[in-house]
């Protein structure tokens, strides 16, 4: 039986203008789907960006009780709140490594630093010494993406001494085109991946993200970040997308009126009336993380609701002309995203990813969990 239960933060259903609705069941069958495509290789779950925007403390929670002991955040912060969430136990890395300062807070929430520069391994191990604590550590290498982690010049003049104090919990990279399986870049990086971790202290071994999870064998090594794929993402662009759908967004109809032919509609008139048509104005806008130029529809009753005109701060219009005339009341909940329009489509439609679509949507809905 599904339950449902409502956000405690943010807007009521009555005062909010459209309902996003985040399955919590999904996002554990994903992690189950990923899960079983690892031969030997823990599969954790990142939760950076507030859970790809879907909130971490419901995220992670539902993930711990699917069986996931491990966490990545990107900053500091995310990780402290997420430790409040799940409490002691759970291992949550903190991606972007800890800003100076901050070593203190992250320490003392049992978190651990990922080292993505000699500069940042020193600070963690005088934390470590100042504290008289042995304190947990994981270090990234640029394995080619040039993004984050230490540069192999780095690895080949590190200091053995550099981990007194520490316990190497992990070695890790990222790849830069898993999501291009015949992309050359993917072994490449993988060999040099492999050769900068053995000059390293022995420690477990992470490479692969969600698309990385379907190389193959050789790229799992002893664990997978997965983060997109959770939340419904495809992992495999250009094929069909293996995952369970997360998301569900729906706006009110704030109301609707007839228009007759050669009537401009929105900003600019960029859309003129053809021919008397019927239109709707729905709650929802670019202020909410709708894509400004995605020329995208809405479904009511299985028909489709094309936009019409420009995407406004708070507000899109619609062609409601396939519905009978009193179909549609304002109050009225149409979709947007869903089966019918996924987050991936809605990245096509904007020349996006689906991860920008995730992220960007706001805080103005009203938040339903199913399925937890």
């Amino acid at each position: 039986m599904i339950r449902m239960r409502d956000l405690p933060q943010g807007p009521t259903l009555e005062q909010a203008g459209a309902v996003l609705t985040i399955d919590l069941g999904a996002i554990r069958g994903n992690y189950r789907a990923l899960r079983d495509r690892l031969d030997c290789a823990t599969c954790s779950a990142v939760v950076k960006a507030d859970g790809y925007g879907l909130g971490a403390a419901e995220v992670a929670s539902a993930l711990r009780t699917e069986g996931c002991k491990v966490f990545f955040v990107a900053h500091a912060a995310e990780g402290i709140s997420l430790r409040q969430t799940l409490g002691g136990g759970p291992e949550i890395y903190v991606l972007n490594g800890v800003h100076p300062g901050a070593e203190d807070d992250c320490a003392t929430a049992g978190l651990t630093a990922v080292a993505n520069s000699t500069a940042q391994l020193a600070a963690w191990r005088a934390a470590a010494q100042r504290r008289a604590q042995r304190l947990s550590v994981a270090v990234q290498v640029d394995s080619g993406m040039s993004r984050l982690g230490m540069a192999p010049v780095e690895i080949e003049n590190i200091d053995r001494t550099a981990f007194e104090g520490l316990d190497l919990k992990l070695v890790m990279s990222h790849l830069a085109c898993a999501d291009e399986p015949a992309n050359p870049a993917n072994e490449m990086q993988r060999e040099a991946f492999d050769a900068l971790r053995r000059k390293l202290p022995p420690a477990p071994a992470s490479l692969v993200n969600s698309s990385g999870i379907f190389l193959g064998g050789a790229f799992h090594h002893d664990l997978a970040r997965p983060g997109a794929a959770l939340y419904g993402v495809n992992p495999t662009p250009g094929e069909r997308n293996p995952m369970l759908q997360v998301v569900r967004l729906e706006a009110k109809v704030i109301q609707t009126r007839d228009l007759a032919a050669g009537i401009g509609v929105g900003y600019g008139y960029s859309f003129r009336t053809e021919m008397p048509l019927r239109a709707a104005t729905i709650a929802l806008g670019y202020a909410d993380g709708w894509p400004r130029r995605a020329s995208a529809a809405a479904w009511y009753g299985g028909k489709k609701l094309p936009f019409a005109g420009r995407v406004s701060m708070d507000s899109i219009v619609l062609d409601v002309s396939a519905l009978a005339p009193d179909e549609l009341q304002p109050g009225d909940l149409v979709e947007l995203i869903g089966s019918r329009q996924t987050v991936d489509d809605l990245a096509m439609l904007s020349g996006t990813i689906g991860y920008e679509i995730l992220t960007g949507l706001g805080r103005r809905f009203h938040r339903r969990y199913e399925g937890s």
